[in-house]
């Protein structure tokens, strides 16, 4: 338990900021039109640049990536697996089981790179982006999928190729992955640049996800449990049986682990909507997981430290 106060202190900041924008989004401050555009400045421009610095300037061959990307694939097809079998006993409708089933699986990237920068120091947000550069494609397939067979989504190959391709999350993993590799690292004064825009990608990106929390969609409260408890609880408990069997390695084992403790994201409400989702489920999913987080998060990250 000497951890705890460790935890505490890294992970206070984090859902303070949280809670300051969701307040700040309920009273109008600074007005509607302000986070749409925050959180488009911060995911096309500001969180790339961050994930760029971090993988550029990081030893990647410490880490042990192949073992890494075996327990996240065998992760997803596991807990993707479990939903299906558990969807007689959730009775919902296709568009509906498409929300749980994102809500299971999906996280908030935001959060957890907050997190592993803040409890694991550089060395833990280098593992998290190469985390990132494996789930966010992988989850991102799944979930289309999903959306396609059961909410009368019409998403095609060829969209969703183009969707991962054009996804910039995805492109600055391999942009850092790739100046790293090729020993070019960051060149001409790009550093101290990326270094700037790096600092104001998790306030503001965070202050964006209590923005986009919604109080309203909660009256299936059964379904909202069920689905928390796979997403924060399942998930964490699976990914840690996984990394005991493949061993990918303390740090990394404890990235992962944190990662799926994480909630969902404001991703899955909008990918909802465009492919026939529940998205007030939706919604509802991504706020209790978000809020339960505030308790559950904490103790996977004792267990993991």
């Amino acid at each position: 338990m000497s951890s705890l106060p460790l935890i505490l202190g890294a992970l206070g900041p984090i859902f303070g900021l949280i809670l300051i924008g969701f307040s700040l989004r309920r009273v109008g401050f600074p007005g509607d039109g302000f986070w749409p555009a925050a959180e488009r400045l911060t995911y096309f421009v500001l969180f790339p640049a961050l994930l760029i610095q971090r993988l550029a300037l990081s030893r990647i061959g410490d880490y042990a990536v192949l073992p890494v990307a075996a327990v996240i694939i065998t992760l997803l097809l596991l807990m993707t697996a479990l939903v299906y079998l558990l969807r007689p006993w959730l009775k919902v409708n296709g568009p509906a089981f498409s929300s749980v089933y994102q809500g299971a699986i999906r996280f908030n990237t935001y959060v957890g790179l907050a997190v592993a920068l803040a409890v694991f120091n550089p060395e833990g947000g280098a593992v998290a982006a190469l985390v990132m550069a494996i789930m966010i494609p992988s989850i991102n397939v799944l979930c289309v999928l999903v959306l396609n067979l059961h909410a009368g989504g019409n998403a095609t190959v060829g969209g969703v190729v183009r969707g991962l391709i054009g996804n910039p999350l995805i492109l600055a993993c391999l942009a850092g992955i790739g100046l790293n590799l090729s020993g070019i690292g960051l060149p001409w004064g790009s550093a101290a640049i990326l270094e700037i825009l790096a600092r104001a990608a998790l306030p503001l990106g965070l202050l964006a996800v209590g923005a986009g929390l919604r109080v309203e969609g909660l009256a299936r409260p059964g379904l909202l449990v069920a689905t928390s408890s796979l997403k924060l609880l399942a998930l964490p408990a699976l990914a840690g049986t996984l990394c005991w069997l493949i061993n990918p390695g303390r740090l990394e084992t404890a990235v992962l682990v944190t990662f799926t403790a994480l909630p969902g994201a404001s991703t899955a409400y909008i990918l909802a909507r465009q492919l026939g989702g529940d998205t007030a489920l939706m919604a509802a999913i991504i706020t209790v997981e978000t809020a339960l987080a505030l308790l559950t998060l904490p103790l996977a990250l004792i267990w993991v430290v």
